[in-house]
């Protein structure tokens, strides 16, 4: 590699660090190059819930990202963001271990749009605590929200003219989503012609980019069976088919919409043979990442399609319920280092 990849210390009251430390640990060969920019106290808390008495975890103060390319396998590289006044407790909210978190996100994110990492990973925030924090971490509802706004202001332009979409990946199914975090109500809302064409345009263009040909993309209807023809709402008919329309005009391959309960099923790969598309784009949050995690969380990846870097998460959450028990499952984590390598390389 020729530049490293930056990984987020997440909140250290969940199990950011200690997925961390295990994919540090156990996958060598994927973190290889990686550093965490984060706390080196909390990291080192991180290795011994997960220490071992076969594989040790030393973790290292780095002073520049660069220096993570020449430390070893198994060696834990940490760039120091600052400190918590106290250490956080295992699973409990706290204001100072949101700001951190979120100080973490920014700094990395400002790395990668000036090009000192080659690609970002974040290990999970909590929202909650996000919202403690206090402003500016306060005014985004999770990561998306602020690598957009943070996007935006180093490209010097307004955070409408920065469009972002969330897309959860797994061997099985990907989904890219019209709306993200926000109520039900407002999501409902928020499928326009204007969105949906929109979703459509980023979709094709980054999952293009990645596959190297024109995505097959399959559409979700919002309502039950995709409206029935206007028996059951008319979305489809008057919002989605006419996007969909302007999007073939524009030479994309776009299906649908179709019923929400069988799409997912029928993009589904298995036992090795492709679905029937290549992605397929929800409505709103929870209609497209029910299936996707249905599939199985610790393979699911979350890529941010649309900025000018390259980030990817895990498809999980902090756990509070069994952050400090070591239980927590690192292959999430590394699944999406593994793709924040090869998006990387891709956009080199």
């Amino acid at each position: 590699m020729k530049k490293p990849i930056a990984i987020t210390l997440g909140d250290p009251a969940g199990i950011g660090p200690e997925i961390i430390a295990k994919a540090f640990r156990d996958a060598p060969d994927i973190t290889q190059g990686c550093f965490v920019v984060g706390d080196v106290a909390i990291l080192r808390r991180a290795a011994g819930v997960i220490s071992t008495d076969r594989i040790p975890l030393p973790v290292a103060l780095i002073d520049s990202p660069a220096e993570a390319l020449s430390l070893p396998p198994r060696c834990l590289p940490v760039l120091q963001m600052g400190a918590l006044a106290e250490p956080v407790p295992f699973g409990r909210l706290n204001a100072g271990a949101g700001r951190l978190a979120a100080e973490c996100v920014v700094w990395a994110a400002q790395a990668a749009l000036r090009g000192d990492v080659a690609a970002l990973v974040t290990a999970p925030l909590n929202k909650e605590a996000l919202a403690l924090a206090g402003a500016p971490h306060s005014n985004y509802p999770g990561h998306t929200e602020m690598l957009q706004a943070l996007a935006a202001a180093h490209a010097g332009t307004s955070v409408a003219d920065m469009p972002v979409r969330m897309m959860l990946a797994n061997d099985e199914l990907r989904v890219v989503l019209v709306s993200i975090h926000v109520s039900l109500r407002d999501a409902i809302q928020a499928v326009t012609y204007d969105n949906v064409l929109q979703t459509l345009c980023i979709t094709h263009a980054s999952l293009g980019a990645i596959l190297g040909r024109v995505p097959r993309i399959g559409v979700a209807g919002l309502n039950p069976h995709a409206g029935e023809g206007g028996l059951f709402g008319r979305e489809e008919l008057d919002i989605i088919a006419p996007a969909m329309a302007a999007a073939r005009a524009l030479g994309m391959q776009v299906s649908g919409p179709f019923a929400p309960d069988t799409v997912f099923m029928r993009a589904r790969a298995r036992d090795g043979e492709p679905g029937e598309f290549d992605v397929v784009v929800a409505m709103y949050h929870d209609q497209g990442l029910i299936p996707v995690k249905y599939l199985g969380v610790e393979k699911g990846v979350n890529v941010t399609l649309g900025l000018p870097l390259v980030r990817t998460s895990p498809d999980h959450g902090t756990a509070f319920d069994i952050a400090g028990t070591g239980q927590a499952d690192a292959s999430s984590l590394v699944e999406a280092i593994r793709m924040a390598r090869q998006l990387s390389e891709l956009s080199q």
